[in-house]
């Protein structure tokens, strides 16, 4: 991710480092790490696109990690479909490009609706939903630079899977894979989507969808060589049966993360550098234990750009039962874009229950008494 956007998006990013380097090829970090001449003992991906450059050193330096082999599958979404089709794990039907004028031909092959994305990207960014041949006539607002700043040099133009979107999320040791969570991602109503945070609910055990998830989970897993660490996978279940939509070798963001850390014994950054460290992590002895099941809403501009005047109701959503966290994304008097990507969202709000049906009913108390107040701008 550039310097630039570092800055701009994470200004505290440095805070409590000891020595911050900046570099964003396999050869620049080499050579000022060479430079540095620390001792390094552990390499850990920190966000989607250090993921393949992590063990990609880890290997180089003979410290624990999933492999250079697989590496750039567990990142790209290219070799990552790839690498899906050939060991037989099932996935929408797909087509790359690396020109944005051979998308409606793509589509047009996996059939519609079909969705477009960046093939480095993450956090939804750049995602777009063609419902039909009429919506890849026009593609000159695509987004041409990815999440982190990076031009965008291919697409993946594959079919679009309707059903129910899961996020699952495992601790691997040793090759062996700890289910830690699953999250619905869910939505309004039942209209296809391009942007799929709207609420996310942890789902129980006794879902009828978990253990089809796990089961698929675990193989796709071991297909793309995780041994070691945090994952976050996010799928499909249609028709009963599991797609997959993106591999995460990583830890996840809000509002996983922040649910473990408050809610759970999990330290999921503590565990995770134990792992790297050559250390066996608790979750490998011992399974996570939830005082809570967790969600979040996502409060979103679904209307034209504008200026917010204020978040109405803010201070009444903070003594709701259950809320915790607040990610406020913007100020009044700022502008808020269409939300289309997480770094968009205006407001999140982290809330937790004794079990699912009191979950649904705290997210619903949520978004009955916030209201974004936004004025449009001529």
């Amino acid at each position: 991710m550039p310097r630039e956007h570092l800055r701009t998006r994470y200004p505290d990013h440095t805070a409590g480092d000891t020595v911050s380097l900046y570099a964003a090829e396999l050869g620049e970090i080499r050579a000022q790490l060479a430079e540095l001449g620390a001792d390094i003992r552990a390499v850990v991906p920190a966000n989607d696109v250090a993921v393949d450059k992590a063990d990609t050193l880890a290997e180089e330096f003979g410290l624990p990690g999933n492999g250079a082999r697989l590496a750039l599958a567990r990142r790209d979404k290219s070799a990552m479909r790839e690498t899906a089709a050939r060991a037989g794990v099932r996935i929408p039907r797909y087509v790359m490009v690396e020109d944005a004028a051979d998308i409606a031909g793509a589509a047009r092959d996996v059939g519609f609706p079909a969705i477009v994305k960046h093939t480095t990207g993450a956090g939804s960014h750049g995602i777009r939903l063609l419902s039909g041949p009429e919506d890849a006539e026009d593609l000159s607002t695509l987004h041409r630079t990815d999440h982190f700043g990076r031009p965008v040099e291919a697409w993946l133009v594959e079919q679009y899977v309707r059903g129910r979107e899961l996020g699952v999320n495992f601790f691997s040791h040793d090759g062996t894979h700890h289910v830690l969570d699953i999250w619905e991602y869910r939505q309004p109503d039942n209209r296809d989507y391009s942007f799929p945070y709207w609420e996310w609910a942890q789902i129980p055990q006794d879902d009828p969808d978990w253990q089809t998830a796990v089961d698929y989970v675990r193989q796709v897993l071991d297909t793309f060589g995780v041994r070691l660490g945090p994952s976050h996978t996010e799928i499909k279940i249609s028709a009963g049966e599991a797609y997959l939509i993106e591999l995460g070798a990583r830890l996840p963001a809000y509002p996983m993360i922040n649910a473990w850390i408050e809610h759970s014994d999990l330290d999921p950054h503590r565990q995770t550098l134990a792992g790297r460290l050559g250390e066996v992590p608790k979750i490998a002895t011992e399974p996570v234990k939830f005082d809570s099941l967790c969600g979040a809403n996502a409060i979103r501009n679904d209307g034209p750009a504008g200026r917010l005047v204020e978040m109405r109701g803010l201070d009444k959503v903070e003594r709701l039962l259950g809320v915790g966290t607040l990610v406020v994304g913007y100020q009044a008097g700022d502008m808020v874009p269409t939300t289309s990507s997480i770094p968009t969202i205006p407001l999140r709000v982290s809330v937790s229950a004794p079990d699912r049906q009191e979950l649904l009913r705290r997210m619903a108390a949520v978004r009955d008494t916030v209201e974004l107040v936004i004025e449009p701008v001529c």
